[in-house]
C-alpha cells in the first residue's frame, strides 16, 4: 500500500497546485496530514520526498496539459487541501 501512495502523493503534487502550495511551505506538516488521512508512507519514503528538490514538483506541473490539473481559487490562502 505504500508504495501506491507514493503514487497518489505524486500525482497530488503535479495535478493539485493548493495541495503542491502547501507541500513547498511546509512538507514535513502536509506529510503528516496526508499519512493521518489515512496514507501510508515509510520513513525512507518521507525522507526522498523531503530531499527531493521542491522546484520539480511545480516544473512538471507546468508540463502536465492544464485540463488535468486542479487550479487553486484561492491563492495565498492556507486552505484548499482536499482529499
Amino acid at each position: 500500500m505504500a508504495h501506491r501512495s507514493v503514487e497518489i502523493l505524486i500525482g497530488r503534487l503535479i495535478t493539485d497546485e493548493a495541495f503542491r502550495s502547501a507541500f513547498l511551505r511546509d512538507a514535513v506538516a502536509t506529510l503528516t496530514e496526508f499519512t493521518e488521512s489515512g496514507y501510508e508512507l515509510t520513513h525512507l519514503e518521507i525522507t526522498a520526498l523531503t530531499a527531493t528538490h521542491a522546484d520539480l514538483w511545480a516544473r512538471v506541473a507546468e508540463q502536465i496539459d492544464s485540463r488535468l490539473r486542479k487550479a487553486s481559487f484561492s491563492r495565498g490562502s492556507n486552505t484548499g487541501r482536499e482529499r
